[in-house]
């Protein structure tokens, strides 16, 4: 039985590792549509993810995020990376996959996609420069055969304007304090 006020939103590993459910959207039927993360827990609903989700908008791997029980979050602390995400119609060839793990392994970037390759997300840090992730993803994407819509997903906010967070002076890791209790709970 989970006793911290995260039921619902948590399944739990050792080291303080587990995997948390986001909130993409609301399906037709009005409930949530969630995407499951992997993260560690920082404080009473509140984690920093270990992982970049392939659908939620507004996070990465490395950002510390309150979480409430229903997947709504709330970026307390941003970490050091920008996360991509990449749709394919069709789904992306394995050989697509593979060109994108090779084209971002000088930048330093993780490209991670489902057994279906129905999308793509690459975690890759602010500090590669946006000019050098988006000619990667630009010449990719023009050489995979697909259609491709492909965007950063962490960088503007719900108005289009840019975040700028990767600006802020000490932007990136960093010490979180526990603000204690759950949004929405």
């Amino acid at each position: 039985m989970n006793t911290d006020g995260n039921e619902g939103n948590e399944s739990r590993q050792q080291d303080g590792y587990c995997h948390v459910a986001l909130r993409v959207g609301v399906a037709g039927s009005g409930g949530s549509v969630l995407e499951t993360v992997p993260a560690r827990t920082v404080g009473p609903c509140i984690y920093e993810l270990t992982g970049s989700p392939g659908m939620v908008e507004g996070c990465a791997a490395g950002d510390v995020l309150k979480i409430d029980a229903d997947g709504v979050f709330q970026v307390e602390r941003r970490g050091p990376n920008l996360c991509v995400q990449a749709f394919g119609e069709p789904p992306f060839a394995a050989e697509s996959l593979d060109s994108l793990v090779s084209a971002f392994a000088p930048l330093g970037g993780l490209v991670e996609a489902p057994a279906d390759r129905r999308f793509i997300v690459v975690t890759v840090s602010a500090a590669a420069g946006f000019p050098a992730v988006e000619a990667v993803m630009e010449t990719w994407a023009a050489g995979v055969g697909v259609l491709v819509e492909w965007g950063f997903s962490n960088v503007f906010g719900p108005d289009g304007e840019p975040l700028n967070w990767w600006q802020e002076p000490g932007a990136g890791p960093g010490v979180v304090a526990d603000t204690g209790g759950c949004l929405g709970v």
